[in-house]
Parts: C-alpha cells; structure tokens; sequence
C-alpha cells in the first residue's frame, strides 16, 4: 500500500501513503500520507486515523477537460467514485485494465493539500 494515491472527494490528488502505523496487536490505527515536496524532498508527512481513510479498488473515468486531469493521468487514473463517468463520444485509444485484485487502486481522504499541510507533521520516534 506504500506509494498509493490519495486524492480527496473532488479527485484532486493530495498526496501518497507513506507508511501504516499499527498497534503491538498487528491492527492498522493510522496511515502516513506525504503531502507535496519532490521525490521526498520538502514532503510533509501527516498521520490520519485509519478509519477516517477510504480504500476505493475500482478507478473511474475523469470528466471534464483534460487540464483538470494529473499530469500521470490515464483512462486508467484514480479518482473518486462519485464522479459520474465521461460522456464525451470521443473514442479512446487507451484501453482500461481491470482492477488488481490484489490491493485498491487509490485511497480517499477528505481534505486539500493546504489543510494536511497545515496539519501537525508526523515525525518517526528513535
């Protein structure tokens, strides 16, 4: 799950999990999301109960124009799904492939990138 995406309900991306903290009975209570920096750098890590954060296996189809979309985008990008799914008649040359079956393709966390940022930093104990 490290390296997930984390985009909010308006599927604006907000960061990715960095790590999952759990409990001495192996039970997940928080997930470490990086918000902003470069490769790691300047990132601020922030540490949000597990339960306030959604798993969501299926991608869905961005709508709108494309300048809304990540730079990373695909048909195949993450999003929230709440979000209706394209009707534009355009046909696409990118094909979709299933979901992985193995862990979600991205997790939802309501907030923007300024409120986690404002957030108090999670820092490693030594």
């Amino acid at each position: 799950m490290v390296g997930l995406s984390v985009y909010n309900d308006n599927n604006e991306s907000i960061g990715s999990i960095n790590d999952m903290l759990t409990d001495k009975d192996g039970k997940i209570k928080a997930v470490v999301i990086g918000v902003g920096g470069f490769l790691g750098v300047g990132e601020h890590l922030v540490a949000i109960p597990y339960e306030k954060v959604k798993f969501v296996s299926e991608p869905v189809a961005y709508t709108g124009a494309s300048a809304n979309r990540p730079a990373s985008s695909t048909t195949t990008g993450a999003s929230n799904t709440s979000t209706a799914p394209s009707t534009s008649t355009a046909p696409s040359t990118a094909t979709a492939s299933k979901p992985n079956p193995w862990y979600p393709d991205h997790a939802v966390f309501n907030a923007t990138k300024d409120e986690l940022k404002a957030m108090p930093e999670f820092k490693y104990s030594t």
